[in-house]
């Protein structure tokens, strides 16, 4: 504690005092660079700089409930109130990738790489590696939609690698993103972008909180706050409030539960003990649902392109049909056209049409879109959908030889069948995309064949010479006018349709006896389209990674919980707002020496205030617990390592936020109280060494009083102003509270609309500012 009686006022450097447009919500540090989130009460996410220059602003347009930063600061997630994560580019703030992962606003995220791999550099990388590219050119991207600005994909663009570069970084460290909404659901993703997992709290059986009590609990109404998954993956921290009933009880009238914050420990060591496995299907289908992308838009693309290449040529040929009407034949276009062909007299609507309503230029212009489209659908076949297909199969046969390991990839739910399915529609996907390619250069070779007849029977109608003309076969016209001109083959492979194609017998039976020689199983894929074929082969591979997102599930349990402190029963809804941190430190105390396997390398840290009107016995106290993830409640030597603390603000004074700090510190601002309006008056920021406190241990053997901490309420630690490492701040402050570790700094929002950075590390900056 600090004794020098000049400095001790000001024993953190104010960096600078910046004012802000509008009320900050929800900030956090970039974990790597300089670079400061802020979310403001008008829904829009601010990056700037250390030195407070703004890079960019965004606005998703809904109500922003959470915000956190990928662990290479490459990435940034935020949680939206409609159950929406999406992640954006920290160069540009590009939206990269959107996952509907919730059905309610997401209100706590938090991304945690292995740390096992910073403190183990002989970590076999070799095995996340991706040969695709040793047989594959660069994965193709997904084609912008003709008349689109760029951008207005909503995807990303064809100039920009930052959803290439996103994936490939994600691969060289294993990562998680955990996500809780406040209807206490909780999702796990890898990368970010590759869901693995849900549970809800409401649905675990959690064990008895009181030690050599074999009951289990359930929680009723919970809400969560916040979710910390540890360094090793091996544990996630869940703060939540609700109410704890034993299950047999649950459902008695009049039973009271124990009604307030708790925290829960969930056992998530199938991450650290499976990641190797987890790391490379996550990989391989992670890719796959990029190209199923690709692939979705590309047919997209390619159905608007051709339809509307189709409705010009309707649109211009469909006068003619009303012209030989109104001339009183009774006949159609094709036989009018046919019998010109066969060297008739021109019929009067015929020659109306061809030299007057259709022209020379009128048939270039159909031409040129008709066929130009069938160009573009070719191009984009053959740069984007083809490409996805092809390293989509190889991917899915990566994949198939891994489910043959079935000693390492079973436990994780890769199932060998489902897989086997799933590329096997790879392959025909493949097959139907060779099939309409040959039927889309058939149809464009048989337009392209039918305006080079109509040129040079326009010449000849008007008498002009038509010897420089592309010549044109007779037979390819009377096919096109019997089977194409009133009819679109093309059409139908890119939509969904329930008539089925035909395909003569003689086919259907050669195709099945391909099946004895190591052909396709399934037999029928002739009869479908290639939309329909899409369509079945994203529901196989939906199928086949719902099984590792449903096994990873079912193996997240429920270890532990510790009821922190009580909520009055007055309050309708349980849903209750605390500042609170938490953390894990590598080896931040020698009690916890003598753990030195993996689950135990780190130790947790949770620091929370206990409101002012809760019920509890040790109301407006700031309480700091350590080692919850290595006491179980119903372990028999649990008792000696759960360690707790109790701080008492300083009188005249309110905790606004606070935040642990790295080695062991705690951040606190704190609000002197006044009667007159929130934005006068003044503050404070104040750290704590938490290490240096005199954590009291606490038995959780009796159920007598449920609530832990109520055990240190003959043992709370008052602090003073005058004794602690304290800051005093000229303005009244709100939450949040953003503090770097990394950097050494903290931001601090007034309630005025300014943003204060302060300098945390004392060594790197004397102490030689005056305010």
């Amino acid at each position: 504690m600090e004794t020098d009686e000049i400095p001790r006022v000001l024993p953190f450097q104010l960096q600078f005092d910046k004012p802000v447009a509008s009320q900050i919500k929800i900030a956090e540090w970039n974990p790597e660079k300089d670079l400061l989130a802020m979310v403001t009460e008008d829904f829009k996410i601010v990056l700037h700089r250390f030195n407070w220059q703004r890079l960019w602003t965004i606005s998703p347009g809904r109500c922003i409930t959470s915000l956190c930063w990928r662990p290479d600061g490459k990435a940034i997630a935020v949680g939206l109130e409609d159950g929406t994560i999406s992640l954006h580019d920290v160069e540009n703030g590009k939206l990269l990738r959107s996952l509907k992962s919730h059905t309610v606003a997401v209100v706590s995220l938090n991304w945690e790489e292995d740390g096992q791999v910073t403190r183990d550099d002989t970590v076999n990388i070799s095995t996340y590696e991706d040969r695709t590219s040793r047989f594959f050119p660069p994965a193709p991207r997904v084609p912008r939609m003709p008349g689109l600005a760029p951008g207005d994909t909503g995807f990303m663009d064809d100039s920009e690698d930052s959803f290439r570069e996103l994936s490939k970084s994600s691969y060289q460290r294993f990562n998680i993103l955990c996500s809780g909404d406040k209807d206490g659901s909780i999702c796990f993703s890898i990368f970010g972008i590759f869901p693995i997992g849900k549970i809800n709290i409401h649905k675990l059986s959690i064990p008895s909180p009181f030690a050599n009590e074999q009951a289990t609990y359930r929680l009723l109404h919970a809400s969560i706050s916040k979710v910390a998954l540890s360094k090793d993956l091996c544990h996630l921290i869940v703060m939540c409030s609700g109410e704890l009933n034993q299950d047999e009880v649950e459902s008695m009238e009049g039973k009271q539960g124990m009604r307030g914050m708790h925290c829960l420990l969930l056992d998530t060591s199938i991450f650290w003990k499976r990641k190797n496995e987890l790391h490379q299907v996550a990989q391989q289908a992670s890719n796959i649902e990029d190209l199923i992308e690709v692939i979705r838009t590309s047919l997209s693309v390619m159905s608007k392109q051709w339809s509307d290449a189709i409705h010009s040529f309707r649109q211009k040929f469909d006068s003619l049909s009303s012209l030989i009407i109104d001339h009183g034949l009774d006949s159609s276009p094709q036989e009018e056209f046919l019998s010109l062909l066969g060297g008739a007299r021109t019929s009067p609507p015929l020659h109306q049409f061809l030299v007057n309503s259709l022209g020379e230029l009128g048939v270039k212009r159909v031409s040129k879109v008709v066929c130009g489209a069938g160009k573009e659908l070719q191009l984009v076949v053959l740069d984007h959908l083809q490409p996805a297909a092809e390293i989509i199969g190889f991917r899915m046969a990566e994949l198939r030889g891994l489910s043959r390991w079935r000693t390492r990839f079973q436990g994780i739910g890769l199932d060998e069948t489902l897989i086997n399915n799933a590329t096997e529609k790879s392959g025909l996907l493949l097959a139907q995309v060779e099939r309409f390619m040959r039927v889309l250069t058939s149809v464009v070779q048989q337009f392209s064949n039918f305006f080079n007849w109509l040129l040079k029977c326009i010449k000849l109608l008007m008498q002009e010479p038509s010897d420089q003309l592309l010549p044109f076969s007779s037979e390819l016209l009377v096919i096109f006018l019997k089977f194409l001109y009133d009819q679109d083959p093309v059409k139908p492979f890119l939509e969904l349709s329930e008539v089925d194609i035909e395909t003569d017998m003689e086919t259907l039976q050669r195709v099945r006896e391909l099946v004895h020689f190591g052909g396709f199983s399934d037999c029928e894929y002739l009869q479908r389209t290639l939309a329909e074929e899409f369509q079945q082969m994203e529901s196989s591979f939906k199928e086949a990674f719902l099984m590792p997102f449903t096994t990873i599930s079912r193996k997240i349990l429920c270890k532990d919980v510790l009821p922190l402190f009580a909520l009055p029963s007055s309050l309708t809804s349980i849903s209750v707002a605390v500042p609170m941190s938490v953390t894990y430190y590598n080896g931040a105390s020698a009690a916890f020496s003598s753990y030195q396997t993996h689950q135990h390398g780190f130790i947790d840290y949770i620091s929370f205030q206990i409101p002012g009107d809760s019920s509890s016995d040790v109301a407006n106290c700031i309480g700091i617990s350590r080692g919850f993830m290595h006491s179980l409640s119903n372990s028999s030597q649990q008792s000696a390592f759960l360690e707790a603390v109790l701080l008492c603000v300083p009188d005249g004074y309110d905790c606004v936020d606070l935040s642990l700090y790295k080695e062991g510190q705690i951040v606190l601002v704190l609000n002197e109280r006044t009667a007159a309006s929130e934005s006068s008056g003044g503050s404070c920021m104040m750290i704590i060494q938490a290490n240096d406190l005199p954590f009291v241990s606490i038995s959780r053997s009796s159920s007598i009083n449920p609530w832990n901490l109520n055990q240190l309420k003959d043992s709370v630690i008052y602090l003073h102003l005058e004794d602690e490492k304290v800051r005093n701040i000229p303005h009244s402050v709100v939450a949040p509270l953003a503090v770097s570790a990394s950097r050494g700094v903290a931001c601090i929002f007034a309630a005025r609309k300014r943003a204060l950075v302060y300098i945390l590390d004392e060594d790197e900056d004397d102490v030689s500012d005056t305010e």
